[in-house]
């Protein structure tokens, strides 16, 4: 563990003090920009006026791009366990000759 740090994080006009690893805190201070960011894009597009709503809005996309990139993940190992195993065959079949 590193050496633990004493940061606020301003979330939707709130701040939220936080005790942090270092090596934490450059992920939380730019996870917030883009949070705070989102927000601006919502309260810019939708007709909505609820900060509840719009975080509920924000936590669903960045929810979705999680899942996105895992099963995108999933998607990639299988096609290189694909490729893999035809190059282990073709090696197979090259080693018997």
């Amino acid at each position: 563990m590193g050496e633990k740090l004493k940061i606020k994080i301003s979330i939707a006009d709130r701040v939220y003090p936080l005790t942090v690893d270092t090596s934490q805190e450059e992920g939380l201070r730019s996870a917030s920009k883009k949070i705070d960011g989102m927000i601006k894009q919502f309260e810019e597009n939708y007709a909505v006026r609820d900060k509840q709503d719009v975080l509920a809005m924000c936590a669903l996309q960045f929810a979705a791009q999680v899942e996105q990139k895992q099963i995108d993940t999933v998607a990639v190992d299988k096609n290189s366990l694909d490729k893999l195993q035809q190059i282990n065959e073709l090696l197979n079949k090259s080693l018997e000759k």
